[in-house]
């Protein structure tokens, strides 16, 4: 009775070593398999490296992207991270813009924070 006691908090970590971190990784690795073959043609996607592209063409483990109009890439299936939903996708056009909407130059944000003078022309 007494090596029973000594060796069940030893069979009990074990159990919820593999419910709390097997079980849920496993799955998480089933999820990615199933994802990564249901690419097809024509799917936004980003690779685990953040890489945004478009599924071109589906070879048995590789996957041809197209990253720019005409920049067409060869990726391993494995290396896709996910498929991105419109929601997903980065805006085309990122630009610094103020409150009133107006895009300011970076010259312009320099003269800015040093107030009025440029850092190159700035004497100490």
């Amino acid at each position: 009775m007494g090596q029973l006691g000594s060796i069940l908090p030893l069979i009990l970590l074990v159990v919820v070593f593999y419910f709390l971190l097997i079980r849920p990784q496993r799955k998480r690795q089933q999820e990615a398999i199933r994802m990564q073959n249901s690419l097809t043609p024509g799917t936004r996607v980003m690779t685990t490296t953040g890489l945004f592209g478009t599924v071109v063409a589906v070879d048995n483990d590789d996957v041809i992207l197209e990253v720019a109009p005409g920049i067409e890439t060869r990726w391993v299936k494995a290396a896709i991270g996910r498929i991105l939903t419109p929601g997903d996708a980065p805006p085309a056009d990122e630009t610094d813009a103020d409150e009133d909407g107006e895009d300011k130059s970076e010259s312009e944000a320099t003269v800015d924070r040093n107030d009025g003078q440029d850092s190159s022309t700035k004497q100490s």
